[in-house]
């Protein structure tokens, strides 16, 4: 959907106006293209005390063709640096008027033990913030807290999240801040969400925190693996795949290598089959909610097996606790929630969803935060956060993650169709202040699914842009 006023504050008229008037100038934000570079520029690099990430951090951003340049805090960074065969230098600030501005800073913080400890994070971002280009990305590493070897460490790990939250809502010009809290021997996992936070990919993602933890499948990732093309040879299904988020989720998926199977119900179908048509998948005509859904839908797919499952389908039927009827109840809890249990339970027991697979459930901000007259809808997708949390621990036996998306305001059919006034609130409140695309929610859904995600597991990613709501 066309967002007037974001196009119009960015034309020469409407620059002008808005720096008379002292409006809010949202950046249009940089997205992934494949005829342009996804990585490209400097990056700056500091570092607290005994930081534990550097080595692992340098493999990558070699591997990325990025020259860095190390903050006098990162005193570490150039002979690790040298070793890994990258391009470096000092880090020097530039006024707003350089073309050679940073395009990412990256402080690795998981050494910090004591919040005594937490200043050179601030003196990093103090002096290189202003030299930082629009779009750029901010990235810091700790230590997950919970795995802190004293109540002190602990402390000032925490801290991290407030830091970067606030850096996010401050950073403005289309930048994004966002956390990566790295487990004890995970530095080796880092690469796959240390990409997409750095890469377009992720322009509507900040204000997040990532929780990395040991996953020796990550491992078998070389420098010769096909990072373009990470879901070649993989298969996928996507539920409600026939429009709108759930079609981006499969031309995405397809993008990156996968075959996709799209699931919708019987009156989508002409919808379905040309999305599928398009990427080449299969399509699969389901009521979810029916009884013998599972049953089939397992059966569908269990001669070839499935390796990604992506829980998209869901509805609303919005009305106050005391005006909502029953029937409206049921249906909401039924297709958003009750339907992924069954179907997952049905992928597992049948061993059709591989050993190593993923799970990715679509939440949204409304479960985190709630809303009013949408109390069916919200407690669908509070549970599907439930669902996460209490599933992760029993599928780490079979390598298989499961993880939520949860979107805030994305400019879809649905969307368009809010009152006005709603729908400028929705766009606004956030640290971008504008609305994201489907290609966005889906992005980040093929993050999550990526083989070299196998220590993010267990956690929801909010695509909001940093909402003013539930953060």
């Amino acid at each position: 959907m066309n967002d007037a006023y974001l196009n119009f504050v960015n034309s020469p008229l409407g620059g002008k106006l808005v720096r008379t008037l002292g409006l809010p100038k949202p950046e249009v934000l940089r997205r992934y293209r494949a005829d342009q570079p996804e990585f490209d520029g400097l990056v700056a690099i500091g570092a607290g005390r005994e930081p534990q990430c550097l080595d692992a951090l340098a493999g990558v951003i070699a591997r990325l063709g990025m020259t860095s340049v190390a903050h006098e805090s990162a005193a570490l960074w150039m002979p690790l640096a040298a070793r890994h065969g990258l391009m470096t230098g000092r880090f020097e600030p530039v006024d707003a008027g350089s073309p050679a501005r940073v395009n990412a800073l990256i402080f690795d913080a998981s050494g910090i033990d004591d919040s005594r400890h937490l200043e050179p994070l601030y003196t990093f971002f103090h002096d290189a913030l202003r030299s930082v280009a629009r779009c750029g990305r901010l990235v810091v590493l700790g230590r997950t807290p919970q795995l802190c070897a004293s109540a002190r460490q602990w402390t000032a790990q925490r801290a991290l999240e407030g830091f970067v939250r606030s850096l996010g809502k401050e950073a403005r010009r289309g930048m994004t801040a966002n956390l990566i809290y790295v487990a004890p021997d995970a530095a080796h996992g880092i690469e796959s969400t240390l990409r997409f936070l750095l890469s377009p990919r992720s322009a509507y993602v900040s204000g997040q925190v990532v929780r990395i933890e040991s996953a020796p499948a990550v491992q078998a990732l070389t420098d010769t693996f096909d990072w373009q093309r990470p879901l070649a040879g993989r298969r996928a299904m996507v539920t409600g795949a026939a429009r709108g988020i759930g079609a981006a989720i499969a031309h995405e998926l397809a993008a990156q290598g996968a075959h996709v199977t799209g699931i919708d119900i019987p009156a989508a179908r002409d919808a379905l089959d040309s999305t599928m048509r398009h990427i080449a998948g299969t399509a699969l005509a389901f009521d979810i909610t029916a009884p013998e859904a599972p049953a089939n839908i397992a059966a569908a797919l269990d001669e070839k097996g499935i390796d990604i499952v992506v829980h998209n389908a869901g509805i609303t039927k919005d009305k106050t606790v005391a005006k909502m009827s029953v029937d409206a109840w049921r249906s909401v809890i039924d297709i958003n929630l009750s339907a992924q249990e069954r179907i997952d339970d049905a992928l597992l027991d049948a061993g059709t969803l591989r050993d190593g697979g993923r799970i990715v459930c679509v939440s949204s901000i409304g479960g985190i935060a709630g809303n009013v007259g949408q109390i069916n809808y919200a407690a669908s997708k509070a549970g599907v956060i439930g669902r996460v949390e209490s599933m992760a621990t029993p599928l780490r036996a079979r390598g298989i993650t499961i993880n939520a998306v949860a979107p805030g305001f994305i400019e879809t059919q649905m969307t368009a169709k809010m009152p006005l006034a709603i729908r400028e609130a929705g766009r606004r409140m956030n640290s971008m202040s504008q609305g994201g695309q489907p290609v966005d929610v889906a992005q980040t859904i093929a993050w999550l699914a990526h083989p070299g995600s196998a220590g993010v597991t267990g956690q929801v990613v909010r695509v909001c842009g940093q909402s003013l709501i539930g953060a």
